[in-house]
């Protein structure tokens, strides 16, 4: 028996604790002992093992006190693959437990940081703003819910990504708060003549904010301007190893909590998560994620346009999929519509043929009674 096998033993053997027949401290030390073995064995758990832990240790999280709920949270704030369940629990906590996931933890997702915005203290709006990375759509969150504490800390945070309607926001916020215009001034990134877009109605008092925080700011350029929506840079830039590593982590965690699925495809490719896009198929498509890197940096439209129809995926989701993945180069219009074009002539069942014979031959071998993609 491996070391990893008889610690879960030693752990699992304890089980009693969930019935009720212990005390405060045993289900304290069960808690952190199962945590502290998880964080040492986690890069080598399979997903029954991460499910395993994540349902017990859920379990546990309603039986301890906060100190051991805190002491479990940053043990799990720094792991790349924690248990997807009660990281979130945990994110939720009263701020002193969830401070550390909702700092560090790579786990938690653009949508997880959001809820949590919406419907937790300030202080955890704090934490999540002075990310070492804050997504637009995470900055926008902070900027509609927050007050001027947690404003305050996603603008002097260079890293946090300040999009148009964050911008708008705090241009409107900055005409009555000081403080808020006075950290604008500071952020040198900000482009404000080509991220001013649309501010409707703001009035000669915000026009002098913005002109105050940045002299070149053309009044005109501020008024009126029809919305555009546009993909994020860098999507565009092709494909990142790091942001591939996040990614996949965090859908990684979405699976864990049974939420993979077809609308989550949609949010990805909404947002333009080209990233999370290519790992969630990797998992639904059951395929090595080198395989779909490899899809990916040949710019292999047949393989994925295939692997897409065996999902039963609807036409226009795929076309926004195939748009926002990170392929080595950016499809052109003309690419996106030859690739639907072929997409929409192949159908369900030629597609699943295909690419379970791929599957067979090709990337690996098949594991006894495995279902075949795409079947019901």
């Amino acid at each position: 028996m491996t070391e990893m096998e008889e610690g879960t033993t030693r752990a699992f053997s304890t089980f009693r604790v969930l019935n009720g027949d212990s005390n405060i401290v045993e289900r304290d030390q069960l808690f952190r002992n199962m945590a502290q073995l998880y964080s040492y064995v986690s890069d080598r758990c399979d997903d029954e093992q991460v499910a395993q832990y994540d349902e017990v240790l859920c379990q546990l999280a309603e039986l301890v006190e906060s100190e051991a709920r805190a002491h479990v949270a940053k043990l799990l704030a720094p792991l790349d693959r924690a248990p997807g369940n009660v990281v979130v629990k945990l994110a939720n906590d009263e701020i002193e437990v969830a401070q550390p996931l909702l700092e560090f933890s790579n786990v938690l997702s653009d949508d997880d940081l959001i809820e949590i915005i919406a419907n937790q203290t300030e202080e955890h709006r704090v934490a999540i703003a002075g990310r070492t990375q804050v997504p637009e759509r995470v900055g926008e969150a902070i900027v509609e819910h927050g007050e001027t504490a947690s404003v305050i800390k996603l603008v002097r945070n260079t890293n946090a990504e300040i999009g148009q309607q964050a911008l708008e926001r705090l241009a409107e916020r900055a005409a009555s708060d000081a403080a808020i215009a006075a950290d604008l001034r500071g952020r040198e990134d900000l482009d404000w003549k080509s991220l001013g877009g649309k501010i409707e109605a703001v009035g000669d008092r915000v026009r002098e904010t913005m002109s105050r925080i940045d002299p070149r700011v053309d009044p005109v350029t501020v008024g009126k301007v029809q919305a555009v929506v546009y993909n994020r840079m860098r999507n565009r830039a092709g494909f990142s190893s790091q942001e591939w590593k996040v990614a996949y982590n965090q859908v990684k965690a979405l699976s864990d909590r049974k939420q993979l699925d077809e609308r989550a495809l949609i949010r990805f490719a909404r947002f333009g998560y080209g990233h999370h896009t290519a790992a969630a198929l990797t998992m639904l498509l059951r395929v090595g994620p080198e395989v779909f890197v490899k899809w990916l940096a040949m710019q292999d439209y047949v393989a994925i346009t295939v692997a897409l129809r065996a999902l039963g995926i609807q036409p226009d989701l795929f076309e926004a999929m195939i748009a926002s993945m990170p392929w080595r180069d950016l499809p052109s219009q003309a690419d996106l519509q030859n690739v639907r074009r072929r997409f929409e002539a192949l159908s369900k069942d030629e597609a699943v043929g295909i690419f379970e014979l791929w599957r067979t031959h090709a990337f690996r071998r098949r594991l006894p009674n495995e279902e075949v993609v795409g079947a019901a």
